[in-house]
């Protein structure tokens, strides 16, 4: 999760992109953007999923937000049984802030969110959601519900560098279940070949 800028699909793409390097079979579904807008920011990175979308190594699909009710119910019928036929091995979906902003009502909203993350674990895919975080609380999701009910919760931030030279993005892993992992704070870079983490260097 993140605010805007941070890189939070290009993320997503990249481990869409590593899971087809290691013959991983994957799907994409965007709430935002479409193909073709998807399939150019991949190619700005030297990403050729044009190639794999023909391969029938990635899915990519767009929702359409739109009609809420439409939407969740396709996610529901048709997804898990998509994701398994496919045998995608890897699952990202782009944003789940959007899907959660179609209810009005916050019970709704967890337990739709609660759903698919169990129907989702069930396909035995690795899934990953991106989500917009608060603007008063840039350290929590916009619905304050995506990180509870995911298991591990990676937090990508823009700060201002101390100095006040040019915005520091930095990387921190919140949460990961049944896994040791690193609680530092690491600096990293959106460059022309992705998403590099300076993991030796410190947040300066």
């Amino acid at each position: 999760m993140g605010s805007f800028g941070t890189g939070k699909t290009t993320f997503a793409l990249q481990f869409m992109v590593e899971g087809i390097k290691n013959n991983e079979p994957c799907i994409f579904i965007s709430l935002e953007e479409d193909k073709e807008s998807i399939t150019k920011n991949a190619a700005a990175f030297g990403w050729d999923i044009a190639k794999a979308i023909d391969s029938k190594k990635l899915g990519l699909f767009k929702l359409e937000p739109s009609d809420a009710k439409t939407t969740v119910t396709r996610i529901k019928s048709d997804l898990p049984k998509f994701i398994k036929s496919f045998g995608a091995k890897r699952v990202a979906l782009d944003s789940v802030s959007l899907l959660n902003m179609m209810f009005d009502d916050d019970t709704e909203r967890r337990t739709n969110l609660f759903n698919l993350c169990q129907l989702l674990r069930s396909t035995g895919a690795t899934t990953l959601l991106t989500a917009e975080v608060k603007d008063e609380n840039p350290r929590s999701s916009r619905d304050g519900l995506a990180e509870y009910t995911a298991d591990g919760v990676v937090l990508l931030q823009s700060d201002e560098a101390r100095d006040g030279g040019e915005v520091q993005l930095t990387v921190r892993i919140l949460k990961m279940r049944r896994t040791g992992h690193s609680r530092r704070v690491k600096p990293y870079s959106i460059t022309d070949k992705g998403i590099v983490v300076h993991a030796g260097a410190d947040v300066f």
